[in-house]
Formats: structure tokens, sequence, C-alpha cells
């Protein structure tokens, strides 16, 4: 396995797409700074999952992009593929060849790609887990990283090493499974705490379910009981219901017929109008014809008088002129006589007439009373028959009116009502509209209040964020400083530990009477360390005894036990110094304090004298060549020898005041630190409150939003409210109108039909006796009208003859004088009208039989007319009658079909109600409820045994009084056992079975426990294995790369906690040649170089990875170190590929394959390439 290669497209500067061909061996990068080289290196670790925008050089992860150039426009993503030869199945993939993607865009979103196909940073951290590149991607060394592995804390290290020996995918089940633990033993202690709990409800609950089950047997038995009186009471029901309807269906067959035979008298009844109809005109126009004919009678009577009379007179006047002739004079005396008659005559004419007017008018007028008394009377039988059957309709009308008229009240009511709520919701609509219009105002007021707070708690929120991110900046530099200071403390407390003799004396006495060592038992003003050093010399690591003894036991001790040598002071508290430095000199006592040996201090520093520098010592020793003079900077001057200048090292009193300089100041780190972590918890508190007032402020502001929503909501929904409730007010007013309009038209037609049934009295029947009487005035009328007629007539025609005979005697006497032969013509004509009105007489005569004929036979069909109208108004009486008879006791059928119908409803009603009640209070449905529970079948009785159960015993039969008894018995037992809980037994049975349950639960999750337990100790047992065989092998690799790269010296690793060796660090300790310090904070930048690599070097040999990626790790080592460093990874080369960003030219050498970068002009990096070894071997 090894990449294969990798191509670059708008990653940093590579904004053109850029494939680096990799093959196995060592490929180089090398080019100018700031070429785009470590770009290389950047991509591939961002590629493999890199989260930290910092570990790719960068403040945010968008900073990968190309952010483009002068000459060159930005791009909107950054791609990054690699290749990797899978050939040797190293990962566990069916492919030969794996390419990994990811792409960046610049709004933030990010993909995965695995062969082109979307997935997760998961799959990939898994993909590559197996071949030992975790999540710490220690085979990618970037620039600067080898400092901080080196300076990494031990449980980094062994981070390090883990991820070598893949390690990280027990951690990952182990880790599993320990939150599986967590959640479980959670689970366990929640069910422990429910079994408990059950437990302690399920004896009560045992208690409420044993009264349970005695209530549910009596509660069987009173079920029992209330369900053979239920059967009994719906049979009765149901046979009372079949008897009443046997009874409707005779009533309803009666109706039937009573309405057929109503039926068929309203037939005829209205047969018989019609008929009337009929008849009444023919009637009338048979007593105008019989009246009519007997004035013609009358008339032609008369004109038969007439015609006999004037006859008989032509007749006598012609046989008077055939007699004999009269004189002319003669002739003029009758004329005159004549003329005097005629005038009589006309006179009598005249009171003929008026006679004849009289009569005229009296017989119109006892023909119109005629008329009127018989229309009268027609119009009272009709009224009679009309009135007779109106009643009834009237009646049936005024109830159907007042049915109306309580349904249009109803109406009217149930409409008022609904305005009255359509009008008090269109006010609450509107009262609402209102109110949420003044609630949207305040709101959109107040939330410009909000909006500030908002800002302002935005802007407090980023500025505590800001204060404790600069604290935890701080914390964290003085953490390191911290850690810098401590290293040293521990490298210096570990120099000041020699390993002499007086090391050895002071660790343990063996008996001698030790005070301590000089430098212990003194304290030096600050910035004398180095005099007081100097001038001690050796004395200054001496240890000092009580007295002589003392000291040559100890030598004899440390001879013996072999263990160094060792300066020996004999402290004298008696003993005094005699010398002294001359006056105007300062000596090196004056800076030196003791408490325990001031007297032996004094003698070995009272002669020396102190001065700033060597100048100023040799002006002392001009003036006194007999003192020592020491420096402040430990250097000792005297009139025959000088000793100064640098040293490499310090002496104990200069490490202890050393020691006590980085204690203070570690002190003061601390106490810095401890200020730092109370201002971080300070400012944590002040980022929790300002947080919490940003989310109030934001949770506000929202409920502020989403309050002027729901008020803009409620707002439309009230003014919809408010707009259909007015239109239903609108509605309702109209219908009520209408309704009021129709009911004010149904009040008045219920008025007048009610004033016209309360005027509406028994009708009489009419009196036929006025008619016969009118009928007889009019007879006597017409007779006396023709009489008068006739005699006028006659009286004119007798005045006309006498006229004509005046006038004719007049003319006869002049014609008698004027000519003879006229007279004979006058005789005949005289005759020839004699004869005309015998003529006459004789065809009215036979006028008047046929008139008598045709009188009698109008009088026949008068009569009969007359018989038939009065047998049918007969008939018309007795039908309507009837009808009356009939309609009344249709309506009393109906009313009583209406009443039994009611009846049965209620019967149904209340069959129906046993019904629901049987279904819905005991579960029964009526077939199975008459089956088993009917009268018909016997009824068991049930007796308490022994243990208290009820038990069904004989059989008796029903009888109504004993179930009701036991009813009242069953319901008094179930009282006396007072509250009973229903659901006891159901609840006890399933409080039992979870309590089961939950055992069998409990004992799941107890051998679940300790199935992760097992797995965990499994785990913990294979990473100690994995790690233990990985830390071995990488102790033994660290030892011989690093005898290598440091000839001479020392190194290896060490556990801290080799007792825990699930949680115990990895330390380094490192001993270039000629040193001894061990700690890698005191080595010099190339020695921590080619520490960090041999550590680097030593996990790649103990877990090799198929690749390596250094960026300039050989940048700070010199030709020696780098050869050393360069053969090692020729090693390396053999089982890995080496990626090597660099600058030298030796390490170029030992490439395969060489990638130049360079940077354009136009900011953009190009790489070319070139292979060595094909190169070499051509």
């Amino acid at each position: 396995m090894y990449l294969k290669s990798i191509t670059l497209k708008g990653f940093k500067s590579f904004a053109s797409a850029t494939t680096l061909r990799l093959e196995p061996g060592i490929t180089c990068v090398v080019g100018p700074n700031g070429s785009g080289k470590s770009n290389v290196v950047d991509a591939l670790t961002w590629v493999m999952g890199e989260q930290g925008a910092k570990s790719l050089r960068g403040g945010k992860m968008e900073d990968v992009i190309f952010a483009g150039t002068s000459g060159r426009a930005p791009l909107g993503r950054a791609e990054v593929s690699v290749t990797i030869d899978n050939a040797d199945g190293a990962l566990n993939i069916d492919y030969s060849e794996v390419t990994i993607s990811r792409i960046l865009f610049r709004n933030g979103q990010s993909e995965y790609q695995i062969n082109g196909e979307a997935s997760r940073l998961l799959d990939i951290q898994e993909l590559l887990s197996d071949s030992g590149i975790g999540r710490e991607m220690h085979v990618i060394v970037g620039q600067g990283q080898l400092d901080a592995i080196l300076m990494a804390n031990p449980d980094e290290r062994r981070g390090f090493i883990e991820e070598a020996a893949g390690v990280l995918k027990h951690r990952k089940r182990k880790e599993k499974a320990l939150r599986k633990l967590d959640s479980m033993q959670a689970n366990l202690a929640r069910v422990q705490d429910l079994t408990v709990e059950l437990r302690r409800q399920l004896r009560p609950l045992g208690k409420q379910a044993e009264v349970a089950k005695k209530a549910a047997t009596i509660q069987a038995d009173l079920r029992d009981a209330k369900l053979r009186l239920l059967a009994d009471d719906f049979i009765s029901m149901t046979k009372t219901l079949d008897a009443e309807v046997a009874d409707e269906t005779a009533l309803r067959e009666r109706r039937a017929i009573v309405d057929a035979e109503l039926d068929k008298v309203r037939s005829r009844e209205e047969a018989l109008d019609a008929q009337a109809a009929v008849d009444g005109p023919l009637l009338v126009k048979a007593q105008e014809t019989y009246y009519q004919l007997n004035s013609l009678r009358e008339r032609f009577r008369g004109t038969a008088s007439l015609a006999q009379e004037r006859s008989r007179f032509l007749a006598e006047e012609a046989e008077e002129a055939r007699t004999l002739g009269r004189d002319p004079e003669a002739l003029e005396r009758e004329a005159q006589a004549l003329r005097v008659e005629e005038a009589e005559l006309r006179a009598a004419v005249a009171s003929a007439n008026l006679s004849l007017t009289e009569a005229t008018n009296a017989l119109a007028q006892a023909e119109n009373s005629l008329k009127s008394e018989e229309d009268r009377v027609a119009a009272a039988m009709r009224a009679i028959a009309d009135a007779r059957e109106g009643t009834a309709r009237q009646e049936g009308h005024i109830k159907s009116l007042r049915a109306r008229l309580e349904a249009i009240a109803e109406e009217i009511a149930r409409l008022e009502k609904s305005r009255n709520d359509a009008q008090q919701r269109a006010d609450e609509a509107s009262r609402a509209y209102s109110t949420f219009e003044l609630e949207i105002a305040s709101a959109d007021s107040s939330e410009l209040g909000l909006d500030s707070q908002f800002e302002s708690a935005k802007s407090k929120l980023d500025s505590a964020k800001k204060t404790l991110s600069d604290l935890v900046d701080n914390e964290r530099n003085t953490e390191r400083e911290k850690n810098a200071v401590e290293a040293k403390l521990e490298a210096l407390r570990i120099t000041s530990k020699s390993n002499d003799g007086a090391a050895a004396l002071l660790s343990n006495s063996r008996g001698v009477k030790i005070l301590g060592s000089v430098s212990s038992l003194i304290s030096i003003e600050k910035g004398y360390e180095s005099a007081v050093a100097a001038a001690l010399g050796s004395l200054a690591d001496a240890i000092v005894v009580q007295d002589l003894n003392s000291a040559v036991s100890a030598l004899t001790t440390m001879r013996s036990e072999n263990l160094g040598q060792a300066d020996v002071l004999v402290f004298d508290e008696n003993s005094r110094s005699a010398d002294s430095i001359p006056s105007g000199l300062t000596s090196l006592n004056n800076y030196v304090q003791s408490s325990s040996i001031a007297s032996l201090v004094t003698s070995l520093l009272s002669a020396t004298a102190v001065v700033d520098s060597a100048r100023d010592a040799a002006d002392v020793l001009r003036n006194h060549p007999q003192i020592r003079v020491v420096t402040r900077d430990g250097d000792i001057v005297t009139s025959t020898r000088a000793r100064g200048g640098s040293k490499s090292t310090s002496s104990l009193i200069e490490i202890n005041a050393l020691i006590a300089d980085l204690t203070t100041k570690l002190e003061e780190i601390n106490h810095k630190a401890d200020r730092i972590r109370f201002e971080i918890s300070t400012a944590t508190n002040e980022l929790a409150s300002r947080q919490s007032e940003y989310d109030q402020a934001l949770g506000k502001l929202n409920e502020s939003d989403a309050r002027i929503a729901a008020l803009t909501e409620q707002l439309a929904v009230a003014g919809q409210n408010a707009k259909s409730a007015a239109a239903e007010v609108d509605r309702l007013n109209v219908s009520i109108a209408e309704a009021t309009s129709a009911k004010s038209r149904d009040e008045n037609e219920l008025n007048i039909a009610s004033n016209q049934l309360s005027m509406q009295g028994e009708t009489p029947e009419p009196d036929h006796a006025q008619v016969e009487v009118i009928r007889a005035q009019v007879s006597t009328a017409r007779s006396t009208e023709v009489e008068a007629r006739l005699a006028v007539r006659t009286s004119e025609e007798r005045v006309d003859s006498l006229a004509a005979r005046a006038k004719a005697l007049e003319d006869a006497a002049q014609a008698e004088r004027d000519a003879s032969e006229r007279a004979i013509s006058r005789r005949g004509a005289r005759a020839r009208g004699a004869v005309i009105s015998q003529s006459v007489a004789e065809a009215a005569y036979e006028v008047l039989i046929h008139i008598e004929r045709s009188i009698a036979k109008a009088a026949t069909e008068r009569a009969r007319l007359e018989d038939a109208r009065a047998q049918r108004e007969g008939e018309t009486l007795t039908i309507r009658s009837r009808g009356r008879e009939l309609s009344t006791e249709l309506e009393q059928l109906t009313n009583s079909v209406h009443r039994d119908e009611i009846a049965r409803a209620e019967q149904r009603m209340r069959i129906e109600a046993l019904e629901l009640k049987a279904v819905e209070e005991l579960g029964v449905d009526t077939t199975i409820l008459v089956n088993e529970y009917g009268p018909h079948n016997d009824v068991p009785t049930f007796l308490e045994n022994e243990a208290g159960e009820i038990v069904t015993t004989e059989l008796i039969p029903y009888r109504r009084d004993q179930q009701e008894k036991r009813l009242a018995a069953t319901e008094r037992s179930l009282t006396l056992l007072g509250k009973i809980n229903p659901l006891a037994l159901e609840e006890y049975d399933a409080l039992e079975e979870r309590l089961k349950f939950l055992a069998e639960q409990l004992e799941d999750l107890k051998n679940t426990k300790k199935d992760l337990l097992d797995i965990v100790k499994e785990v913990d047992d294979r990473v100690q294995q994995i790690f233990m065989e990985a830390y071995e092998e990488t102790a033994k690799h660290f030892e011989e790369i690093f005898a290598r790269l440091f000839p001479g010296g020392d190194g290896r690793l060490i556990l801290t906690n080799p007792d825990d060796l699930l949680s115990t660090g990895v330390d380094v300790e490192a001993r270039p040649p000629g040193k001894r310090v061990k700690r890698l904070s005191l080595l010099s930048g190339g020695e921590k170089s080619l520490t960090a690599v041999a550590m680097l070097v030593a996990i790649f040999k103990a877990r090799p990875s198929p690749f390596y990626v250094l960026d300039e790790v050989e940048a700070a080592l010199d030709d020696v170190n780098l050869g050393r460093l360069l053969g090692v990874l020729e090693e390396l080369r053999a089982s890995s590929q080496l990626i090597i960003i660099t600058h030298q030219k030796r390490t170029m050498e030992i490439a395969d394959a060489l990638y130049g970068v360079t940077m354009r002009g136009d900011g953009v990096t190009e790489v070319i390439s070139q292979r060595l070894r094909e190169s070499e071997t051509a």
C-alpha cells in the first residue's frame, strides 16, 4: 500500500488542477520559501479528515480555498483527491485502488467521497485506522511540529503509540461499551427502583383485588338479576306493543273504509252539485218558457176576440149597407156620435194604459221578487251545503294557521336568538379586532425596545466571549510558562542531587551527627549567589558536622561503604575568625546569613571582599594585595591568581538559588494561574449570564415575533369572524322580517277565518211558502197585466174602430155624395175585411190550441225539473249529513291512530331504552337477553362456599317478586363492601405481570452488565496487550535509534504509571553524550529535533505505516546529524513510502523522485517532477 497520486484544485495556492504522481520509496518536494511546498502536506492532512483550521495554518476552514491574486479571481471551492494503491489489501475495502476526496465550498458545506461515492468522515477514519493512520496523524509531521511532538504530555505520546498500534478501534469499542454500561446502569437503577415500588404497591392492591373479586361475583349476581328483570320488562313491553300494533291495524283498516266511503259521498255530492249546475238553468229556462207561453196565449186570446168582434161588426155593417142606404147627414150624425164615443173610448184607453203600466210594473216587481226569492232560496240551500262543508274546512284551516303561527313564532324566536348570538359574536369579534389592533400596535412599539435589548445583549455576549477567549489564551500561556518553569525546576533539583558521599550521608547519616550541607544552612542575599559559590568553591557542597569525631566517622563511613568523596566542615561555636578586610571594602560575609553556622561562615568568608566587576577587583588588589576579592559574577581574584570566566556548570549554591527563584516564580505563576482561573470562572459565569441574557432577549424577540404573528392571525380571524357574523346578522334580520311578515299575514288570515267561523251559525232551511206566494202573486199580476193589455188593445181597437167608423161615416157621407159606385166597392172591402177578420179569429183559435198544448208541456217540464230539484236538494242534504258524520268518524279515527302511534312510539322508545341499557350497561343484545334470561328460563341460585367463593346451586322457576328481592339483596351486599376499585383485579394482574417482567428485565440487565464488564475487561486486556507490545518494541527501537543519532548518548521511554497500563503515559528521557540532563526542555533545538525524530522513527519501525510525510524535519540539523538521520530514513524506505519536504541537498540526493514547486508571477503554485533513480541509471 502506498500513495499513488494526489490532486489539488483550488486548495490554497494551487488554483489550477495539479496532480503529483507518487511512487514507492522517497519522494522529495523542494522549492523556495513561500512557493507552496507545505501546502502539499496540508492537503494530505486535510483530505484525511483534519478539522482544525490552526493545524492547517489558517484562521478558519474557508482559508484553504484559493483566495485569489491580483491577476486571478478567487475560487468558490477547494478539492483534494488522494489515490492509494491497495493491491496488498491493507485497507478493508474491495478495491485495488482507493481514491479519497474532500470538497469544501465557500459557504461552509463539505463533502467526502470514497471512489466517487459520498461518504462520512467517520467512514474515512475507520478505513484508514487499520493501516496505522488515525486521527492524530502521526504519520504526517508538519513544519515546526517536531518540537510539539516532543513536548507533548505523556498521554499524548501514548496516543501516538496507540494510533500506530491500531488501538483506536478497541478504544471505540470500549467507549461504546462504557456508554452502554452507563445507560444500562441507569436503566438498572430505574428497574430496581420500579421493582421496589411495585412490590410496595402490590400488597394493598392485592387486598383491593380480593374485594374486587368478591364484588365481581356479587356484581355478576346483580347483573343476572338485572338481566332477568330487564328481559321480563322487554318481553312484556314487546307483547303490549304487538297488541297495540294489531289494534292499530284494525283502526287503520276502518279508517281506510271510512275514507273510501267519504270519498264516495264527496264524489256523489260533487255529481249532484254538477247536476244542479246543469238543471238550474234548464229550470229557469222552462219557467221563462212557461211564462212566455202564458203571455202569448193571452195575446192570441185578445187577437181572436178582436178579430171576431171586427168580423161581426163588418158583417153587420155590410148587412146594413146592403139592406138600406143611409143618409149622408145621418152618416155625419153617426160620425159625430162615434167621435164622441171615440173620445170617451180614448179616455178609457188612457186609463187602461195606466192600468196596463201599473200591471206591467207590478208583474215585473213580482217576477223580480220571485226571481230574488228563488235565488235566495237556491243560495240559501247552497250556503247551507257550503257552510256545512266549509265549517270543517275552515276549522282545519284555522288549526293549520295556528300551527303555522306557532312554528313561525318558534322560528322567529330561534332566528332572534341566532341573530342575538351572531350580533354578540360580531360585537365580540369587533372588540377582539380592536383589542388585537391595540396589542399589535403595543407589540410593535415594544419590539423596538426588544431589538435594542437584543443588540445590547449580543454585544455584551460577544464582549464576554472575547474576554473569556483572552483569559483562556492567557491561561494556556501561563500553563506553558508553568510547565517550562516546572521542567527547569525539576531539572535543577535533579542536578542538585549529586551522587557523591555528601549526598549519600545527607540522605542517610548512618549514625553520623550531621548538621546539613553548607548550601542548605546559609541564606544569601539575592544577586550574590555566584560570588558566594565562587568564594566557597568546593566547600559549597560540603557537609557540616558538630565535632571532629563526627568528621572522622563520616570519612570512615564513606570509605568503608564506597560512597565517594566529600568535604566535611567541623562547626565550632566558639571559634572566631581573626581575619578582616580593610575598611572601605565590603566583606562577602555581610551578604550571607546563617542561624546555625554563623561563626563557620564568618571564618570562611570574612577575609573575602566583594566587588561588582573584575576591574574593581584589580583596583582593590593594587591597594590591598593580601586579601581575596570576588566579583558578583563569581570571578575570584588575588594578587597571585585569578579564576573565573564562563562556566558550563553551576555550583550547588547557585542551583539552590535558582531553585528558590524558580520556586518563587512558580508560586507567582500558580497565583497568576489561580487568578486567571478565577477570572475564567468569573468570565464563564459572566458569559453564562450574558448568554442567558442573550437567550432571554432572543427568546423575547422570538416570542414577540411569534406573538405579533399570532396576533396578526388572530386579527385576521377576528375580522373574518366579524364580517361573517355581520353577514349572518343581516341574513337573520331578513329572515326575521320575512317570518314576521308571514306571521302577520297568517294572523290576519287567522282573525278573518276565526271571525268568519264565529259569525257562521246554523243556517236555517229556506221558506218555500214565500216563493209559492210570490209565484201566485206573479201569476195574478201576469193575468192582470194580460187582461189590462187586452183591455187596452181592445179599447184601442175600439177607438180605432170608432174613429175609423166615424171617418168612414164621414167618408161615406162624402162618398155617398161623391159617387154611389164607390159604396159598392166599400161594401166589398168590408165584406173582405169581415172575411179576413173571421180568418184571423179562426187562425188565432188554432194558435191558442197549440199554445195551450205548449203551456201544458212547459208546465209538465217545469214541474219535472222542480221535482228533480227538490229531490236533488233532499239527497244533497242527506249526503252532506252523511259526509259530516263520516268526516267526524274519520277525524276520530285519525286522532285515535295518531294517539296510538305516539303511544307506540313511546313504547318503542322504552323498548329501545331497554335494548340500549342491555347493550351499554350489561353488554347483552336482545336476542341473548330473551333467549337466556327470559322468564321461561329457570334462575340459578348462588351460595358462598367455605373458601369464600360464590358457586351456582339449584335452578328455580322465574318469579318477578323473587328477582326484585334478589336485586335489592345484591345491591345491599355490594354497598356493604364499601368503595371498590373495579380495576383492582386487572391492575393486580398487570402489576404482578409487570413485576415478573421487571424481574426478568433486572436479571437481563445484570447479565448485560456482566457481559459489558467482560467486554470492557476483554478490551482493556487487549488494549494492554497491544499497547504493551507496541510500547516495548517502540522503546527498544527508540534506544537503538537514539544511540545511532546520539552516539554515546542515552535515551529511553518510560511509563509514568507502570502499574496502570490503561492510563499510564509515556515519558521520554534523553541524555545526549557529555551531558547530565535528561529533561527534554533543556535540550538544544537540534537535539530536540533529533530526539523527536528518534521517537517517531521508533514508532515507525515498531508499527510500520504505508507512508510518512515529513516537512523540513532536518532543518535544524548540522551535516553530521543530518547524515545520521538520512541513514535512518533510507532504512525506512524499504518498508514505507516517504514524502519529504526539504531544502537540504543531501536529502534530495537520497530521493527516488523529486518534485520542484515554484510560485508563478500570478501567485499560483506550479509543480515540476523528476524521477532521479531512472535518471541515474540512464
